[in-house]
């Protein structure tokens, strides 16, 4: 290790005073800032081991040489030393932790209770609405595609309680046979309540039971000579079956997560196979960052602490979670699981039969993520190669574009993102919140944003070869003279101008000093201009719009008399934001904690712009 003597020594103290006791470890750099979390069963022990001249990998090495300090904390067990670990790492997100980056909550399928024609719908977030919850699926295009399947089985009512409740004659849905009408009472309380039982046993998995069901319906109705019923019950019993026939693992029983993780040419690739009443929902994929090397056991030990033990998974928990190999700290995180969730987590590597035939499917499905990955990582650094001949950048490995977004000059956000050999690098994308310039001023706007990128704490991120930006002449400008001023020379200014109507493909693109070149729709090295430019685009567009809807959240409850800061917020958490606090009604506002009938009209006036509630 190439570490300063007085650092050594430095270090080699703070280890010796370690106790042999379970804690969390914080290595720190030089300016302080966290390079590294973990958790020790034996904090001595654990720490000393990173500084053996045998310490491990070359991750390891490169971690060890950047340590100038080490904090830890004692806990009493192991588990509480997991909990304090995993909270440290979502706060603080270390560079040399594997992260977990993908934060939504998990869709599911939500019904409706205590009415007399319940609604089916996707959900996400805080299950704050009575009734009845299903999944987690892996995406909202799972959700969809269950939706879809219930709609042709059992007709059960998937619109709004607004439009359900206005409506004066049956809707496309019920035209085409995928809804029963109940708004304009074309079916019998009863017979809806049968659909909507049908419907709970086939979400919570026991299709068997339905078509048994159906059969007896069917038998029924043929003997009461009602064909066209029978008839009806044989459609549902065929389609059931096709259903069973089409799904590739179908088993009888089993709430079960199968995490899989692969790895190959410096990736990964963790697959989480969704598994609820014996029905595979699908998988979702997780590309955790790597530092230098590091193995497959490793990248689980740091993703499931995670992926089990955020407070939005909870609700979702299976009964047990497979693995491909086996997990050292599984009872470790178990009863972190208890404690933090209340809910009982059971860990296996070794199954047979249905389990098996999971996870087998769990290892295909994150195979095939990390080939598509790999491609696709292949297809940029060519596209890349090709970008850079064609503008003269032989070293071309990182692209940074600017681009401006407001409404009318209000809430001016600067986005910057940036693409490199593996394609967008999403860590490092940027907003900047403009400040002090005229409304619509985009060149000054434009201005403020590249000083800030490249002055500051961010001037010592590394510099792109290439820095695009979102406009003509007039923004190119404005970079220029920013650059000349901070004495940088070695970057490719270029403006990318819209077209006329500004379609895709018509785009032109300018050079310092007047220069111009128009793209062509089929060439691949400007198609990636047009790629960063259009992800550039985005994403100021949704940090502005999150900017706005943050601004105006605040701009019209604070206006509120009675309204304070505290109640303000807890107005917010409890409805979910200003959109269904907006669409809540006098009742539903009166029945929020701490909100009375008096304050709930108030409230209910100001938020449709009318404070004085006439």
């Amino acid at each position: 290790m190439r570490m300063a003597v007085s650092r050594r020594e430095h270090i080699e103290a703070i280890v010796a005073a370690l106790p042999w006791l379970p804690g969390v470890y914080r290595m720190l750099a030089e300016d302080a800032s966290v390079l590294y979390v973990g958790k020790a069963k034996q904090l001595r022990q654990r720490v000393s081991s990173y500084f053996q001249k045998t310490a491990g990998s070359a991750k390891t090495r490169a971690l060890v040489e950047r340590i100038a300090d080490i904090e830890v904390t004692v806990t009493e067990t192991e588990t509480e030393a997991l909990l304090l670990e995993q909270t440290l790492i979502k706060a603080l997100s270390p560079p040399y932790n594997i992260l977990l980056r993908d934060d939504k909550s998990y869709p599911g399928i939500y019904l409706s209770q205590d009415e007399p024609y319940p609604r089916l719908a996707l959900h996400r977030g805080v299950r704050r609405a009575r009734g009845l919850y299903y999944g987690p699926y892996p995406s909202a295009h799972a959700v969809r595609e269950s939706l879809q399947i219930l709609q042709k089985l059992f007709r059960v009512r998937q619109c709004e309680d607004a439009f359900f409740r206005h409506r004066q004659r049956p809707c496309l849905q019920a035209q085409i046979g995928r809804c029963r009408a109940p708004c304009v009472g074309a079916v019998s309380e009863q017979d809806y309540a049968e659909d909507v039982r049908m419907t709970r046993l086939f979400l919570e998995g026991r299709s068997d039971a339905v078509i048994q069901h159906l059969m007896q319906s069917m038998t029924e109705a043929a003997e009461r000579l009602d064909f066209e019923q029978a008839a009806q019950k044989r459609d549902q019993i065929q389609a059931l079956r096709l259903l069973h026939e089409q799904q590739v693992v179908h088993r009888h029983s089993g709430s079960v997560d199968v995490v899989v993780a692969v790895m190959q040419a410096g990736l990964v690739c963790v697959a989480v196979l969704a598994v609820r009443g014996g029905r595979v929902l699908g998988s979702r994929h997780y590309f955790p960052h790597l530092q230098d090397e590091v193995t497959v056991p490793q990248v689980l030990a740091d993703f499931l602490p995670q992926y089990y033990l955020r407070a939005e998974s909870f609700a979702d928990l299976p009964e047990e979670v497979v693995l491909d190999s086996a997990y050292e700290d599984a009872a470790v995180l178990a009863e972190a699981v208890v404690q933090a969730g209340g809910r009982r987590l059971e860990f296996k590597d070794k199954v047979r039969e249905d389990r098996a035939a999971w996870r087998d499917l769990a290892r295909l499905n994150a195979e095939e993520a990390l080939k598509a990955r790999l491609h696709n990582r292949l297809r940029q650094r060519d596209r890349l190669r090709e970008l850079g001949e064609r503008l003269g950048l032989s070293n071309l490995a990182r692209i940074e574009c600017f681009d401006i977004s407001h409404t009318q000059g209000e809430a001016t956000t600067a986005s910057c993102v940036v693409f490199d050999g593996q394609g967008a690098d999403k860590k490092s994308y940027r907003h900047f919140n403009i400040e002090g310039v005229t409304a619509g001023d985009d060149f000054a706007a434009m201005h403020q944003a590249l000083q800030r990128r490249f002055s500051g704490s961010l001037a010592t991120t590394p510099r792109p070869q290439l820095l695009l930006i979102d406009g003509g002449p007039g923004q190119l400008a404005q970079a220029a003279q920013v650059l000349q001023q901070l004495g940088i020379a070695d970057i490719l200014l270029v403006g990318v101008a819209k077209g006329e109507g500004r379609k895709p493909g018509l785009e032109t693109l300018h050079f310092v000093g007047g220069r111009q070149v128009h793209l062509a729709v089929d060439d691949r090295a400007f198609l990636l201009i047009q790629q960063v430019r259009d992800e550039a685009h985005r994403f100021a567009i949704s940090g502005h719009r999150a900017r706005r809807q943050k601004k105006r959240q605040h701009s019209v409850l604070e206006h509120i008399p009675g309204v304070g800061p505290r109640r303000r917020q807890q107005l917010l958490a409890y409805w979910g934001g200003l959109q269904d606090l907006q669409r809540a009604t006098v009742r539903e506002l009166s029945m929020t904690p701490g909100i009375s009938v008096k304050l709930a009209e108030q409230i209910h006036a100001a938020l449709r712009g009318n404070p004085q509630g006439d």
